[in-house]
């Protein structure tokens, strides 16, 4: 899968930490034959003639998805074209959805309350009344940020512009900012409710280029 394919890159799945664990294992003496199958998107970090020539075994590169593999054994060890090609299909990018929304849900649900707690402090009204309005349209502002990051980036990644994940969320952001603000009913006359506007037309794009930018350690692009 895709780890293998990052702790190739990294060296941490490579010729070294292959030929050791053969020889750990002493798989020589637990099986007759000399071939090792290997996912092919582990290719990056090994030398093949290196672990035949130490280890004794020679390296076949299986296909990427771990369920062809008894078709790949059937037919010889030959995979077919799409053996080899590598999808990240509208279904297989929302699977990642969980693990990304988790992972920034845990800073997220202590920046929201601190924001709807903020919003409360210097405003026109009682605390109550200016957190109920300019607290929780913070707190949700901020929220919808991190759910564009995290949710609608993935499912929408080949459609938005751009080729860096950063340009992507950028671009989503600035959508997102436009359609909350929207929601703001901000008195635009006011300075303060201008410079309001402003700081969200920076923030929720940041946030968002943010989080689509570590979706980048989920996918197969480079």
């Amino acid at each position: 899968g895709i780890n293998v394919w990052c702790a190739a890159g990294k060296g941490t799945f490579g010729t070294e930490e292959l030929i050791a664990r053969v020889e750990a294992s002493g798989l020589k003496e637990v099986v007759s034959h000399r071939s090792l199958i290997l996912p092919q998107l582990g290719a990056p970090g090994v030398a093949a003639h290196t672990v035949r020539k130490r280890a004794g075994f020679g390296v076949h590169y299986g296909p990427i998805a771990a369920r062809d593999l008894p078709a790949f054994i059937d037919a010889g060890l030959k995979a077919t074209p799409e053996m080899r090609l590598k999808t990240f299909t509208f279904r297989e990018r929302a699977v990642l959805i969980p693990i990304e929304l988790i992972e920034a849900m845990r800073p997220s649900l202590i920046i929201a309350p601190i924001l709807f707690v903020l919003g409360g402090i210097g405003g026109p009204s009682g605390f109550w009344a200016n957190a109920l309005h300019d607290g929780l349209f913070a707190a949700l502002a901020f929220l919808s940020a991190v759910i564009g990051g995290t949710v609608i980036n993935p499912l929408l990644l080949p459609h938005l512009p751009g080729r860096a994940f950063a340009a992507k969320g950028l671009w989503l952001g600035a959508a997102i900012a436009i359609i909350v603000l929207t929601f703001g009913a901000f008195d635009l006359s006011a300075w303060s409710a201008r410079l309001a506007v402003a700081a969200w037309l920076l923030i929720i794009p940041a946030v968002t280029a943010y989080l689509a930018m570590n979706f980048t350690g989920c996918t197969p692009y480079t």
